[in-house]
C-alpha cells in the first residue's frame, strides 16, 4: 500500500534545489574594507574554464554587473565595489543562465577596519601613553602591543578608544611599539569580522625616536648591579687567598732547598753528608791556597827577629821558609843612637804586617 504525496511536496522539492545550487556549493569571501571598499572573492577555478558575473544592488535588486573584475591566471576571481557607510549588499553570481550564489548581508558583519594612523608615543617619568585618532565607528578596541630589545614576545594592552596607557617602562630601554583595531561583540560577530593590519612601527629610548631597537643593547640597573656585586665578590675571593698565603708563610716558613747551599750533595755523593764534608773540606784547602798570592804564602811561613844592636856582631841569620833568606849585615853604630831607634842612613822595609829595618848592608835572597 503506498502513501500519497502532499500537494506542496513538489513545490519544496523544487525550492530545496534551488537554495542548494544557489548557495551551497559555491565557495566566496567578504571583506568590508573600513566601510569603504566591499570585495567579494571567489576560487577562479570554479567552476573551471569559465568566467562568472557578478550582479550587484546595495538596498536594491542586484541589477547592476560589476565593473571591477579581479582576475586570477587570466579568468575573473571577484569583484571590487565601493561602499559608503554601513548598507545591505544584494548581489548574485552567474555561470551563463546558472545562478551560483545570491544572497542579502550587512557589510558590516564583514568589516576589517583601517590600521590606526597617527601614532604618537609621549612618555611621562615610567609611563607611556600611545595615542591615535580613533576610527567613526563604535564597538571597536583598540590594541597597543609593545617590548624591548630585551624581549622576546610582543606584550599586549587594549582600551576602547585610541589612548592607552602603559606603566612600569624603564626609559634606559629601547621600546617598540605598534597598534591595531579590532572589533568587538555583540556589535560586530567575530566569525566574519577580521582585525586590522598592524600600524608602521615606532622605536623610542628615552622619549626620543630611534630608527630601530635591534642593535640597542642598554644594560639595564638589574644586570649593572648584579655585575658589580659578582665583581666585588671576585676580588674579595682573591684577598683573601693572598690572606691566607701571608698567614701560612708567618706561621708555617717555607725550608729551603739544602740543594742551592750544599753542592754536589745529591748530585755526587745521594744525600751522604760524611763523604760529602770530606771532599768539600779537601777541595776548600785546595781552593784557599790557589786562591791565595805567592806573597801571602812567602809572608806566612816567614819568622822575623827583631834586630839587635851589638857593637861587634857582624851578621845576623833569619830563618825562613825554604829556598827564602835573609842575610843583614850592620857596621857599628854612633854612640848617640839608641837601640830602639831606627839609625838615620838605613830604610824601613814592611812585609805582611811586620817592619824590618833595612841598612846598605843588608839585603834579601828569595
Amino acid at each position: 500500500m503506498t502513501r500519497a504525496l502532499p500537494p506542496w511536496a513538489p513545490a519544496a522539492v523544487f525550492l530545496l534545489a534551488h537554495l542548494i545550487g544557489a548557495g551551497g556549493a559555491f565557495e566566496h569571501q567578504i571583506i568590508n574594507f573600513n566601510f569603504e571598499t566591499v570585495r567579494v572573492t571567489w576560487d577562479a577555478g570554479q567552476p573551471s574554464g569559465t568566467n562568472l558575473t557578478f550582479l550587484y544592488g546595495f538596498r536594491k535588486r542586484n541589477e547592476t554587473e560589476c565593473s571591477n573584475y579581479l582576475l586570477q591566471n587570466g579568468r575573473r576571481s571577484g569583484c571590487l565595489l565601493a561602499a559608503d557607510g554601513d548598507t545591505i549588499l544584494n548581489f548574485s553570481v552567474w555561470n551563463g543562465t546558472q545562478c551560483l550564489k545570491d544572497r542579502s548581508l550587512w557589510i558590516a558583519d564583514y568589516l576589517k577596519p583601517s590600521s590606526p594612523r597617527g601614532l604618537r608615543v609621549l612618555w611621562r617619568e615610567e609611563a607611556v601613553t600611545v595615542t591615535c585618532p580613533d576610527l567613526p565607528w563604535k564597538g571597536l578596541l583598540y590594541e597597543v602591543q609593545y617590548k624591548s630589545s630585551f624581549d622576546g614576545e610582543w606584550q599586549p594592552k587594549a582600551e576602547k578608544t585610541c589612548n592607552v596607557t602603559i606603566q612600569d617602562l624603564d626609559a634606559e630601554k629601547c621600546y617598540s611599539f605598534r597598534a591595531r583595531v579590532t572589533t568587538t561583540e555583540p556589535a560586530y560577530p567575530s566569525r566574519t569580522t577580521s582585525p586590522s593590519d598592524w600600524s608602521e612601527v615606532i622605536y623610542q629610548q628615552r622619549g626620543q625616536p630611534r630608527d630601530s631597537c635591534q642593535e640597542e643593547r642598554v644594560f639595564s640597573k638589574s644586570v649593572l648591579v648584579y655585575g658589580l656585586a659578582a665583581l666585588l665578590l671576585l676580588l674579595l675571593l682573591v684577598l683573601c687567598v693572598w690572606k691566607l698565603q701571608r698567614v701560612k708563610r708567618l706561621l708555617m716558613p717555607s725550608v729551603p732547598d739544602p740543594k742551592a747551599t750544599f753542592a754536589g750533595l745529591f748530585e755526587s755523593h745521594h744525600g751522604n753528608f760524611q763523604e760529602w764534608i770530606k771532599d768539600t773540606q779537601n777541595l776548600t784547602h785546595l781552593q784557599k791556597v790557589e786562591d791565595r798570592e805567592p806573597e801571602d804564602v812567602l809572608m806566612e811561613g816567614l819568622e822575623v827577629q827583631p834586630p839587635k844592636v851589638e857593637a861587634e856582631s857582624p851578621v845576623t841569620t833569619m830563618a825562613g821558609p825554604p829556598g827564602l833568606q835573609t842575610v843583614e849585615k850592620e857596621t857599628a853604630g854612633t854612640p848617640s843612637q839608641l837601640p830602639g831607634r831606627p839609625p838615620q842612613a838605613e830604610e824601613v822595609l814592611a812585609l805582611g804586617g811586620f817592619r824590618f829595618t833595612m841598612s846598605d848592608n843588608s839585603y834579601v835572597m828569595l
